[in-house]
């Protein structure tokens, strides 16, 4: 499946107000990203830092959701994802062309 497919797949399973879309999606962007860092917390104070498959699953799990709301809030902004997934690693490689993948800001 392409991204493009996914995105046009994942709207059809979207029942949040339209008229807030935008806000709807990225509060549930943060909301999911939040339950993945929670689970991965978890691993390190629960398990002594050892990922075991259970836990592994339940952050693949988390990580589709978090896919679905970047897939709907980009869908909210009138971006298709294969765009998005395309300028991002453009922008990646040329900073490592460059020698600027560490570093902070966000014009590096």
């Amino acid at each position: 499946m392409t991204f493009s497919q996914y995105q046009e797949e994942s709207k059809k399973t979207s029942i949040y107000p339209q008229a807030s879309g935008l806000v709807y999606t990225a509060l549930g962007l943060a909301g999911e990203a939040g339950e993945v860092a929670n689970k991965v917390k978890k691993i390190i104070r629960d398990k002594n830092g050892v990922l075991d498959d259970e836990t592994k699953a339940d952050i693949a799990d988390e990580l589709g959701d978090t896919l679905w709301y970047v897939s709907n809030l980009a869908s909210e902004l009138g971006v298709k994802l294969d765009n998005i997934v395309a300028q991002n690693l453009a922008k990646l490689f040329s900073r490592r062309d460059r020698g600027t993948l560490a570093g902070s800001g966000d014009k590096r």
